[in-house]
């Protein structure tokens, strides 16, 4: 019996011995000792690549994560916040947050779609990793200077810098991000996205759990960033994409050309959206910025809603506009996605009757049943910018998004006007009513914009003719970046995506059994579209 013993702990270490390692841990060990192969190698560019390109479904999943991980990370973080510290500093968190949120438009400049469009590779990738790295300069620049000019304590100015560095980062990743979409890997950028912020997210609460204080929490959910982006993000791209063809100052210049009107009209719109919170950043206490953003985010689910249903569709709505002579059915399907707007806010509504109210009361631990009226209001404004954002859509496919941008200085003006004047007056509640007026101007002159242009095409054939022949280059590209610009694109452009996609796979682009096979990607491709 005694003899046994030794043997028995003997198989008993021996299977401890064999037994599989975790395979998180296991990847974990493989990516390590790629970092360090690379860097001791002939460099991350000169690595062989190891994942697959062309994986749709894949893509689609790992995007979906990675957008639902990075839109999420706000309310979850007010959340958490209001939780531990209580509503004054989680309001101060807020303001911070929506701040650096709108520096991030600065920081990625519109480049992002400008970069996955360019497929006959007129911009090399250090082209776009030093015009990244400018506007992220700016970015963290221009977060000071509004800091000084808002005249903040110390303590809000460091709590800013903290979160201004967090979206710096998140502005950084996201060029070697659209990189990875560019080799047809997206859904690699997905997980990098991912990865960041449920990091960043797990880091910020513990450190608030551990330290109470709101300014270290922050500086550890940028350190948590930059990692990921060092050892994730970084590497990743220049590892499984090819090598980028050398820096030309020119092309840097030409990008910033290129990408201004697509930068102005998308920092513009993100301002008027954030303009009650700015108007009520200095005028009211900071706990009404916290429950601004906790009735804000149940509107902006409203208008992610509608997104999800009527983006599908784009393709469909540009191939009805192209069709002449059937172009009722085009201002059919944009009355039904009004219907559709309608319906979905509608719902909205009720759930917020039956549920919602209570639902925000548990999750942030506050009393919402004061602010029901608000709620309601603050949905209707959600109904009417999901409308302002499908309206931009259709006007993008008319080809008229450069009017677009002079709308939102018009807006803004009215914004300031209106805001100061309600929100000085009745606080709270004037910022929210307000925030629904002005979304409402916007959504009018979008409407008076299609309509005028519809009017004008109806009348006079030749000004969509020439409207297009005479459309700037820049606006161009803004097409082409664009999900309808996709289904617009020329024979040439065909061809030049042909050539770049044999060029990362290594094949020859004439080979008749290449264009076989793309040739039968884009029939499946169209036969999705009709389908949807």
């Amino acid at each position: 019996m005694t003899e046994d013993f030794p043997r028995t702990r003997n198989r008993r270490t021996a299977r401890r011995r064999i037994r599989r390692p975790n395979p998180v841990v296991a990847l974990m060990n493989a990516w390590w000792d790629r970092l360090l192969g690379a860097a001791s190698g002939g460099g991350f560019s000169d690595a062989a690549e190891e994942y697959e390109a062309h994986s749709t479904s894949r893509d689609y999943v790992w995007n979906t994560v990675g957008l639902i991980s990075w839109g999420a990370l706000f309310p979850v973080l007010t959340i958490v916040v209001t939780q531990i510290s209580g509503a004054e500093r989680a309001g101060m968190f807020s303001i911070a947050f929506v701040t650096a949120n709108l520096l991030y438009f600065l920081g990625n400049y519109g480049v992002r779609t400008y970069q996955i469009s360019d497929l006959e590779g007129r911009h090399s990738f250090k082209d776009y990793q030093v015009n990244r790295i400018i506007t992220c300069i700016l970015m963290v620049v221009a977060g000071a200077a509004w800091c000084a000019w808002r005249g903040y304590d110390q303590a809000m100015t460091d709590l800013c810098a903290a979160i201004i560095l967090f979206k710096m980062v998140d502005a950084l990743a996201d060029v070697y991000e659209g990189r990875l979409q560019q080799a047809d890997k997206l859904y690699l950028g997905g997980i990098s996205q991912t990865i960041r912020s449920l990091l960043a997210l797990a880091v910020f609460v513990v450190l608030l759990v551990i330290t109470g204080n709101l300014t270290a929490a922050s500086m550890g959910m940028f350190a948590a960033a930059a990692l990921t982006f060092l050892f994730v993000t970084f590497p990743l791209a220049l590892l499984e994409t090819p090598k980028s063809e050398p820096l030309r100052a020119k092309g840097v210049s030409d990008l910033f050309r290129a990408c201004a009107p697509l930068f102005f009209a998308l920092f513009m719109y993100a301002l008027v959206d954030n303009m009650p919170k700015f108007v009520m950043d200095g005028v009211l206490a900071y706990d009404n910025q916290l429950y601004f953003n906790a009735l804000y985010f149940p509107a902006q689910a409203v208008l992610l809603t509608v997104g999800f249903i009527y983006k599908p569709q784009l393709v469909r709505m540009a191939e009805l506009w192209a069709d002449v002579s059937h172009r009722w059915r085009f201002d059919i399907m944009i009355l039904a996605m009004v219907l559709v707007i309608v319906a979905v806010t509608l719902l909205g509504v009720g759930g917020m009757n039956w549920f919602g109210i209570t639902l925000l009361s548990l999750m942030y631990g506050l009393d919402f049943s004061q602010y029901a009226d608000l709620a309601f209001i603050m949905l209707a404004a959600g109904g009417v910018t999901a409308g302002i954002d499908f309206l931009y859509q259709v006007i993008v496919i008319l080809r008229r998004q450069r009017v677009v941008t002079e709308l939102y200085f018009i807006t803004f003006g009215f914004s300031l006007l209106v805001l100061l004047l309600m929100v000085n007056i009745t606080g709270l509640e004037g910022a929210v009513i307000g925030y629904l007026v002005i979304m409402s101007i916007l959504f009018v002159l979008l409407v008076r914009e299609y309509v005028s242009v519809r009017i004008a095409y109806e009348r006079e054939p030749e000004f969509e003719a020439l409207d297009v022949k005479h459309a700037p280059e820049a606006n161009s590209h803004a097409l082409s970046a664009s999900v309808v610009g996709d289904a617009l694109l020329s024979d040439d452009r065909e061809r030049a995506r042909r050539k770049l996609r044999a060029r990362q796979e290594g094949l020859d682009a004439s080979d008749p059994r290449f264009n076989e096979r793309e040739d039968a990607r884009m029939r499946l491709t169209k036969r999705g579209r009709h389908a949807n």
